[in-house]
């Protein structure tokens, strides 16, 4: 059972009260009942409620959105009782926190743009106080969103320590998530299990299909008729994380490959933007290979 530690509140989230609870347990009556009973209890009003129970892993997943002026120890309090009597894996988060976020990308910048400008916008609940790149193609874009720049080179003989710097750099800047943006580098093994179920890749098609260099290439060739992007969660199996979120886009035998890149790359920015999001809202739950996503 996880026994979550609410992060340190902005004074604009510590005066709200607002919070954002999610779980998941063993199916078995009672257990919306509890929650809400609980979330009384401690002086709580629920805004948003959403739950479904898996008939394939037997699993029940919920996510409550709800304010209390009782205090987050009274909240926090409330809830470890029933999360113990039912097993449950939960967090508790304080609404209107960002996530503190590294985007990592190589030299394609639609992706981090869309993601940047999104943020600036107000759009996604993000902070980002860095960018990683084992390129230097878009340390300009950086410096026009004002967001730290590193760059990390990564060879066959430095792989190990261009990981360890990211590390080392994660823990410097307490991050809560990693988003590759058409980072093209694989992780190796032992970061991606460190990052399970905080770091989100996007896949430049619509996955299964035409995986490796050239997609769209590949699309061309085969005369496909949809082209789409995938946002997953990365995982040591290339490409085969759960899903968070995919888009397709129809098009016709009149396109050209050069078409198709950029009708990819605007479904590729979207796709990600909303799988960031949605994580970021806490909206998104593991249930093994499969994600829930409440949006």
């Amino acid at each position: 059972m996880t026994d979550p530690v609410l992060p340190p509140a902005s004074a604009a989230s510590a005066d709200s009260g607002a919070y954002t609870l999610t779980l998941s347990c063993a199916d078995r009556p009672g257990i919306v009942a509890a929650v809400a009973g609980a979330l009384a209890s401690a002086g709580g009003n629920i805004t948003e409620s959403q739950q479904y129970g898996s008939p394939e892993t037997g699993s029940f997943f919920m996510r409550v959105a709800f304010t209390s002026g009782s205090g987050r120890d009274v909240v926090h309090s409330a809830l470890a009782e029933v999360a113990g009597r039912f097993g449950m894996d939960w967090q508790l988060h304080r609404a209107g926190v960002p996530v503190r976020t590294l985007i990592m990308a190589s030299k394609a910048g639609h992706c981090l743009n869309d993601l940047l400008f999104q943020q600036r916008a107000g759009n996604l609940p993000i902070e980002v106080p860095a960018i990683v790149s084992n390129h230097r193609d878009l340390e300009g874009m950086a410096d026009f969103y004002g967001v730290p720049f590193h760059h990390v080179p990564v060879t066959a003989s430095s792989k190990a320590d261009a990981e360890d710097r990211l590390r080392a750099l994660m823990a410097e800047l307490d991050i809560e998530l990693v988003v590759l943006a058409r980072y093209m580098q694989i992780l190796s093994d032992g970061l991606c299990r460190d990052l399970a179920g905080r770091a989100i890749n996007i896949h430049h098609s619509f996955l299964p299909s035409f995986k490796g260099a050239r997609p769209y290439h590949q699309a061309h060739a085969r005369g496909v008729k949809l082209i789409g992007a995938t946002a997953h969660y990365v995982t040591s199996d290339l490409d085969e994380g759960p899903i968070i979120e995919q888009e397709v886009v129809r098009v016709d035998h009149a396109r050209t490959t050069s078409q198709l890149v950029a009708i990819g790359s605007g479904v590729e920015g979207r796709t990600l933007s909303k799988a960031v999001q949605w994580h970021a809202e806490h909206r998104v739950l593991l249930d093994g290979r499969r994600t829930i996503v409440f949006n």
